[in-house]
């Protein structure tokens, strides 16, 4: 893909990128997690570590977990491989395989490599893969038919706010996206969506309007998972459109706002969930923080509402 002025400028403001090495997964985790049937899954993720992704959108953080160059031939299933096998008992239900990128772009996942990741997905009943809806197509099906368990595809949605969605950089149409959902839903796979909370470009007085907007969106086209992820800063290019009062960074109070509301909404077949991966880093009062992630936690995992927290030295910040 060329770079474009906006590629590049993005890519001016990152700072150093860690050395990464292309034979051994970032890391692992273990996890439960609700489905929309109600059942509680365990969930175990690889983070592999693999090519970086060719889209270059503002709010990516990603690329810091990235090679230089192609994925080597044979990298990633002896990453997956080596992960496997520190897993103690029976196998977990569901394997997630996120590369920081797409599955289905081919310097991200050499071909070569793909029957065997096939392979070592067997043991589990759904697999996770990760991608852009526009290289959603048939490898996508043919995948899915050399695993054993069900496919699911998680696909960065981030937002329909349309000022922000045409200045994300992710050079997704919405048109795209409905097409990707239609195409999994007819081929019997899954969809999970991405969806950011404090998106930039949008005002921080509409940003929980906005994610609850867009996460209804992604459950009207068949999304079986909706994550609500809030943005990071820390990439160069966040911090610039900071500055230029373009991103306020979210808070854990919005987080709050937009699940409570995602949750109300009534889609029986769409489990809403918060990301509380780096959670720690969002505004909040010190004294009930603790209180209100554990309140969050428990929406996760029983898709109920829950009792608001009270505190008295806040109004949640």
């Amino acid at each position: 893909m060329r770079a474009s002025v906006a590629d590049q400028r993005i890519r001016s403001l990152r700072g150093p990128k860690p050395k990464t090495d292309p034979w051994s997964a970032h890391g692992t985790l273990l996890e439960r997690e609700r489905r929309p049937n109600g059942a509680v899954e365990r969930a175990f993720t690889i983070f592999l570590a693999g090519s970086e992704c060719p889209f270059t959108c503002s709010f990516c953080d990603l690329w810091r977990w990235t090679t230089d160059g192609a994925t080597p031939r044979g990298a990633l299933p002896t990453q997956i491989a080596s992960s496997l096998r520190s897993l103690d008992g029976p196998p977990p239900d569901r394997v997630k395989l996120y590369n920081a990128g797409n599955f289905f772009d081919r310097r991200a996942v050499p071909i070569d490599d793909v029957p065997e990741i096939a392979g070592l997905c067997a043991p589990f009943s759904g697999v996770t893969v990760e991608s852009h809806a526009n290289t959603i197509g048939n490898v996508t099906v043919e995948f899915a038919r050399q695993i054993a368990g069900r496919l699911e595809i998680a696909m960065g949605l981030e937002t329909i706010h349309p000022i922000a969605r045409a200045q994300l950089n992710k050079r997704l149409e919405l048109s795209r996206f409905d097409g990707a959902a239609r195409f999994l839903a007819d081929n019997g796979i899954d969809l999970r969506v991405f969806v950011l909370l404090g998106a930039p470009y949008v005002p921080d007085d509409e940003s929980v309007e906005w994610t609850v907007r867009t996460a209804q969106y992604a459950a009207a086209r068949g999304a079986s998972m909706v994550s609500l992820i809030p943005v990071r800063g820390g990439n160069g290019e966040m911090e610039r459109l900071e500055a230029l009062r373009q991103f306020t960074p979210p808070r854990l109070s919005q987080l709050e706002a937009a699940l409570d509301r995602c949750v109300a909404a009534g889609f029986r077949a769409t489990a809403f969930t918060a990301d509380l991966w780096d959670v720690d880093r969002l505004t909040a009062c010190r004294a009930c923080r603790s209180t209100r992630i554990e309140r969050l936690r428990l929406m996760n995992i029983t898709g109920n509402p829950q009792p608001p927290a009270s505190c008295g030295a806040c109004d949640g910040a």
